[in-house]
Formats: structure tokens, sequence, C-alpha cells
């Protein structure tokens, strides 16, 4: 399982705990709207920092592949160079 999908299955669990234990809380209604509220902000701030945290690592991963991209492309043309200078 990758990291993200833990991540995101980790804040959607959290996410529903939070408001089940909301729900069958003893409290008025305005109470219990108010915590939804305040969990429901909550969600969305830990989901936009999972979201970044999950670019930032992807973003990090293709620019080392991009990297190991081009040497690989020299080091290949430099074979290839090669060949030809000892064809000639």
């Amino acid at each position: 399982m990758s990291a993200g999908k833990f991540l995101a299955g980790f804040v959607v669990g959290g996410a529903l705990g939070a408001i089940a234990g909301i729900l069958l809380a003893p409290q008025s209604g305005e109470e219990t709207r108010d915590l939804l509220c305040d969990a429901s902000k909550e969600v969305v701030q830990k989901t936009d920092k999972t979201v970044k945290d999950i670019q930032d690592k992807a973003d990090t991963v293709v620019s080392d592949l991009q990297k190991k991209s081009d040497e690989i492309m020299e080091k290949i043309q430099s074979l290839i160079n090669k060949k030809k200078d000892e064809n000639e």
C-alpha cells in the first residue's frame, strides 16, 4: 500500500470517527452543528496539508527521475559518439 493511500484512508477514517462521535454525543442541535462545522474545517485543513505533502513528494520524485533520465541519455549519446568514432 502506498503512503498516499494510507494517509488518505487515515484522514477519511478519522473524519468519519469524529462525525460519528459528534452525532452520538448527547448535545443540543446547535452545539452539534458547531462541532460538525469545526470538524469539517479541520478535515479540510488536514486534507489540504496531506495533498500538499503528497504533491511535494511527487514533484521531488519527478525531478529525480528527470535528472536520472538526462544522465542516462548523456551516457547513451556518449556511447553512440564513441562507437561512431571507432568506425571511422
